[in-house]
């Protein structure tokens, strides 16, 4: 005979059978639901003793059974009705709706067929987006999902907020459904994929959390009261970090790079947000359904000279996804050093992107470069920013991080644009739901931006590059040049271990190899 926990097992095997045939049966762009049949089967909850006197194995058979057969066959899934009728026949005394016709022509009408409509739209702050709208013309239920719809971005993106004030908890948080967010002081982690994409607050994410884990608790409690203990106890830690009685940090890593924590001090530097962009991992990338590329075959042919060719590759328009061709080159860069550039230009849409990497290694000293921009013709100014350069105008109080924009081998003016439009992309000033104030603030940072650019406003431009691979041109060469003043100096831990140095080992290397010869 079943146990007490005997209803709980039975409704876990027909929940397992109904999300088999939901999903087979929702393949193309109709659908069939069965909302109604559950509030009819939900009304035996009410008669557990009766369910208790079923008989387990007999009813894990039927069902499995009907599982077998719709996974070969799922026009088979109206033979479901049939195995209801000893379920009818037993529960009539005290649900008597069960043995009556209601029943099977509700189900029958519930299986008919709705149609889905796919809508791709742009709203603020979450970019594009895929509405996906269901509604049944028969019963008359509908449903409406939202799916992230806008392209992945070349890099990843992670977050880390330090929150110190009650102010840090009403932050705007864009957090998609491939974005993980973690609380380390809490060893907390939410993983990617368990939640949908959303558009929030530091709070709201932390609330939605506290809420996950309420919703169970009567059925741990059920089980032991030792794990249900243990979590009320991790739900009043996170009702502290909600008052913000110490400061903690709050992490969003997104692979896609489209998740977004808000600046409100926007375009200056925020102190308690780092951001960092980074190159995705073949296995974040296998996660995102991206192809990975296959190494290629070394080949057999002579070493080419590529001080004189110009390589190409297939590649991906990041735009349409259409058969592209990039260019590659080897650049001497005068009175500096040698630079790969990449370009790639599609003919399907006619989009064009270049990438600039440092040909050489990292240098044993960091580089500061800072420009006095007196006059419009600084403008015209070579400039190489590596992937590892930030970028400081002090007048603006404006700081780009190392990545933002990553390698660029351009003018000064092209670079200044750049900026510009990367600012002026800023999410959390499209859409009737952007701060009037903080909108106000980047216009007139970009107005200031554009003074700079048509020579009608001086100002500092200061490059600082940790690797020593950036460059701006010296108008003067070979001589000295009196508005620009070039700075080495020694890189700090912190800059070491984001470069990767610190745990890399060169000593002792070669007596190794001269030992093994």
């Amino acid at each position: 005979m079943i146990k007490a926990d005997g209803y709980g097992w039975i409704m876990a095997v027909i929940t397992t059978v109904l999300a088999l045939v939901l999903a087979l049966l929702s393949v193309s762009t109709t659908a069939k639901e069965y909302k109604g049949f559950w509030e009819y089967f939900s009304q035996s909850g009410q008669e557990k003793g009766r369910i208790e006197q079923m008989e387990q194995q007999k009813l894990s058979k039927e069902f499995l059974n009907l599982k077998a057969n719709i996974e070969q066959d799922h026009s088979k899934v109206d033979t479901f009705l049939e195995k209801l009728e000893p379920l009818a026949g037993w529960a009539k005394p005290s649900l008597p709706f069960l043995d009556s016709r209601d029943l099977q022509h509700q189900l029958h009408k519930e299986l008919e067929e709705g149609m889905t409509r796919l809508l791709l739209t742009k709203i603020p702050f979450f970019k594009e987006i895929i509405v996906s709208s269901f509604s049944c013309e028969h019963c008359g239920w509908s449903n409406t999902e939202i799916q992230s719809a806008g392209r992945i971005q070349e890099q990843g993106v992670r977050y880390a907020l330090s929150v110190r004030v009650p102010e840090d908890m009403n932050r705007e948080v864009v957090k998609t459904d491939c974005a993980t967010a973690r609380i380390p002081e809490l060893d907390f982690e939410i993983p990617a994929f368990s939640q949908k994409g959303a558009l929030t607050t530091v709070e709201g994410l932390i609330s939605r959390a506290i809420s996950g884990l309420e919703q169970d608790q009567p059925a741990r409690r059920a089980k032991g009261e030792t794990m249900a203990g243990k979590i009320d106890e991790f739900i009043a830690k996170l009702k502290q970090l909600k008052r913000v009685d110490s400061p903690f940090t709050f992490i969003i890593d997104d692979p896609s790079g489209n998740s977004f924590v808000e600046n409100p001090h926007a375009p200056r530097k925020d102190d308690a947000l780092v951001i960092t962009h980074y190159t995705r991992t073949p296995q974040q990338g296998d996660m995102l359904g991206l192809k990975t590329e296959e190494p290629e075959e070394k080949s057999t042919d002579p070493v080419e000279d590529l001080r004189n060719e110009v390589l190409q590759f297939n590649t991906n328009c990041p735009e349409c996804n259409a058969p592209a061709t990039t260019n590659m080159k080897l650049v001497q860069i005068p009175h500096f050093k040698e630079v790969i550039i990449m370009a790639t230009n599609c003919e399907n849409c006619g989009h064009r992107t270049n990438e600039v990497k440092s040909g050489g290694a990292v240098e044993p000293l960091g580089t500061r470069i800072t420009l006095h921009i007196t006059d419009p013709s600084d403008m015209t100014r070579d400039i190489l920013k590596s992937e590892t350069c930030s970028v400081e105008i002090p007048e603006l109080e404006f700081e780009l991080g190392m990545g933002a924009l990553g390698g660029k081998f351009t003018t000064l003016e092209g670079l200044l644009k750049d900026i510009c439009d990367l600012v002026t992309r800023n999410p959390f000033t499209l859409g009737d739901s952007s701060n009037p104030d903080r909108t106000e603030k980047l216009e007139e940072f970009s107005q200031k931006l554009n003074q700079i650019i048509e020579g009608k406003m001086n100002a500092h431009f200061i490059l600082d590059d940790p690797a020593g691979n950036s460059y701006l041109q010296n108008a003067y060469a070979p001589e000295d040049d009196p508005e620009m003043k070039v700075e080495r100096y020694k890189r700090t831990f912190d800059q070491n271990e984001e470069l990767g140095l610190n745990d890399m080992k060169t000593e002792g290397y070669e007596t190794g190899l001269a030992s093994q010869r």
